[in-house]
């Protein structure tokens, strides 16, 4: 049975690069302004107490507390929120409910589960689903330290082992195929599409490699301007790509774009004024940037995120030590976070049982005082009396305790019944 803590279930549910191919997860990507309407969604259906969402290229995932233990209406909620059919998504998604969820959060944050093994973005991207949770007032308690807990596994995984040294990154395996196709990168022309963090790596991988010519096309075009400055390239709209594409022998696109941004039409064009001169096309956009039927023109070379596997293996075949080390702290880790959740689940009902007690004690003692006061008995000493009455009935039961310990040699539970009762002595 999955752990609870005050009737609260932990869940993941997700789709990634290992489960579904790239069309299928294109369908199920959460753009941020539909990420936002999403939590949202989740929040007024009353479905789950805390959720968050982690959308990136190779990944979807919903991480959720709720109190039922049917996960169906969850899954029923991603569907229908996408428009698909249980028939189109259920045989790519996976489920993983209390330790499970944990320590898959904890492998996705330290880059186990990630397409490119070791790979640092996917912290930040972590760090960015926790921040559109808290801005959709959609994260709980125990979801806002699960989050801190993650986020402190991967910090350590990141300094106790050498898993996120030089990791082979999907832009840079992005270069290293245009590299094996091309050899010697120095003569050739390349347009990159986008502005964000996986182009950014691109163009510094191209930079390195002497690229002729580096040309970065994006909606806003101060972002391009200013990565086109750092690597001595130049900077275009998106609308000018028409104009610029038969110039590109290799194209490298990564956007947030819902809908493609090069067609069949376009690339077509390009071929002519190139006189079909090869064109090398990499997408690493999930939707999908070009237009698959690209791929059915003569001397273009498309390639998806999916299509860069190999290369991305070796690396993790390289990384194989570091993956185990990072794989011994996770498990550890998660240990640790069940270990304080059942303290939590322990601690709850002892802290409410107790301030029931105390206040049934307090509500008696007020009572027989506030019978006094009305019968004419002296102010001064019946609240003498109040005093004496509340402290003896709140001690009694922990006196009797303390005792019984120290006749039995209980020098544990002494030491406990210390802190707890006697904490600035203790801790003096």
């Amino acid at each position: 049975m999955p752990h609870t803590t005050l009737n609260q279930t932990l869940t993941t549910i997700g789709i990634n690069h290992q489960t579904a191919p790239v069309d299928v997860r294109e369908q199920v990507a959460f753009p941020p302004d539909r990420l936002i309407q999403a939590l949202k969604s989740l929040r007024e259906s009353g479905l789950a107490q805390g959720s968050a969402i982690l959308s990136t290229c190779n990944r979807s995932e919903l991480y959720l507390t709720h109190r039922h233990q049917d996960i169906t209406p969850l899954q029923t909620w991603l569907h229908d929120f996408f428009q698909l059919s249980h028939h189109t998504l259920t045989p790519y998604t996976y489920t993983y409910m209390g330790r499970d969820a944990v320590l898959h959060m904890n492998r996705v944050a330290a880059g186990l589960n990630s397409l490119v093994l070791g790979e640092p973005q996917i912290l930040g991207q972590m760090k960015d689903a926790y921040a559109f949770s808290r801005e959709a007032n959609t994260l709980n308690g125990l979801l806002d330290r699960l989050f801190q807990h993650v986020f402190n596994t991967a910090k350590l995984v990141r300094t106790e082992t050498a898993i996120g040294s030089n990791p082979v990154s999907v832009a840079f395996a992005a270069v290293t195929l245009a590299r094996q196709i091309f050899g010697d990168l120095k003569i050739q022309n390349v347009l990159l599409i986008g502005a964000g963090q996986t182009i950014e790596l691109a163009a510094r991988h191209l930079k390195e490699q002497g690229v002729k010519q580096i040309t970065i096309a994006n909606r806003t075009l101060a972002n391009a301007s200013l990565l086109a400055q750092e690597v001595n390239g130049y900077a275009i709209n998106l609308a000018d790509i028409p104009h610029h594409l038969h110039e590109a022998d290799i194209v490298i696109s990564s956007t947030a774009s819902t809908l493609p941004i090069l067609g069949k039409g376009a690339v077509e064009s390009a071929l002519k004024k190139r006189r079909n001169k090869p064109m090398l096309l990499v997408d690493i956009a999930v939707p999908r940037d070009i237009e698959a039927e690209v791929a059915k023109l003569d001397n273009v070379y498309l390639y998806t995120v999916d299509d860069l596997v190999g290369i991305v293996e070796e690396n993790r075949k390289n990384r194989a030590q570091a993956a185990q080390e990072a794989e011994d702290i996770v498990q550890l880790k998660t240990d640790h976070f069940m270990q304080q959740w059942r303290l939590m689940s322990d601690a709850a009902p002892l802290i409410r049982d107790y301030r029931h007690y105390a206040e049934q004690q307090r509500d008696e003692a007020l009572t027989h005082a506030l019978r006094e006061l009305h019968a004419g008995h002296d102010s001064e000493a019946v609240l003498r009396k109040l005093a004496h009455q509340l402290t003896n009935k709140l001690t009694h039961t922990p006196c009797l305790a303390i005792r019984e310990a120290g006749n039995h040699g209980g020098d544990n539970l002494l030491q406990q019944a210390r802190t707890l009762l006697l904490p600035e002595k203790s801790s003096a």
